[in-house]
């Protein structure tokens, strides 16, 4: 599959060639949900926490009297229906974590990087190289490729010049290349990747060939 290369300018500058086993994959919907519902719940803390009758801190004596008040029987102050009494069926920390295994979680993401390619919001870059970290040249950069909306900016190595001039835009993400996830990538409209970026993750979640086995000549 051949994909256009632009530069900073937003000017194409020719074409690569990308791996249709990472680019080009049909969209599977569930599975792609699947591995979503699984990274969103893995996110979650759990933490969340309510005390029961018994672990209030109220008197244990008897409220009033069992007989003749003419009000309902009563003998604990921490039951759920007086204000400072415990939690019915309140939540308690758990781990709302998910197991996927590694070939879906691939695939979900080959499925996503496909569906850019697909509805042309995967940009890609010959490179990008900054003299100085700067907010406005990197605006330039997005107005110039015809990028608006929430974009995540992706390269192969850390660049701090590409960071700094990146955070203070609003809706505009960097990551690296490995770091690519369902989550985000559906949450970012537009995917700008430099050519290096682009083969860290054909490396990284291409389909590798089977080795073939050797059998010893007797």
């Amino acid at each position: 599959m051949q994909i256009k290369l632009h530069n900073t300018s937003g000017k194409v500058v020719g074409e690569i060639e990308v791996r249709d086993d990472v680019f080009g994959v049909p969209f599977n919907e569930a599975v792609v949900h699947q591995v979503l519902v699984a990274q969103l719940a893995n996110r979650r803390l759990g933490t969340a926490d309510t005390k029961t009758r018994g672990d209030v801190n109220v008197s244990g004596r008897k409220l009033y009297p069992q007989k003749h008040t003419g009000r309902a029987r009563h003998g604990d102050a921490g039951a759920p229906i007086f204000v400072g009494g415990g939690v019915a069926h309140g939540p308690h920390p758990r781990s709302y974590r998910q197991d996927v295994p590694k070939k879906m979680r691939r695939l979900a993401i080959r499925c996503v990087l496909s569906d850019k390619v697909k509805n042309g919001r995967l940009i890609v870059l010959d490179k990008l190289e900054l003299a100085s970290p700067k907010t406005k040249e990197m605006a330039d950069i997005l107005a110039a490729l015809g990028v608006e909306g929430p974009t995540i900016i992706a390269t192969a190595q850390v660049d701090d010049k590409v960071v700094r001039s990146a955070r203070n835009l609003p809706e505009v993400r960097t990551m690296l290349a490995p770091l690519l996830n369902v989550a985000d990538l559906l949450s970012y409209r537009f995917l700008i990747m430099t050519e290096d970026a682009v083969r860290t993750v054909e490396g990284l979640w291409g389909i590798k060939p089977r080795a073939k086995s050797v059998v010893a000549a007797k």
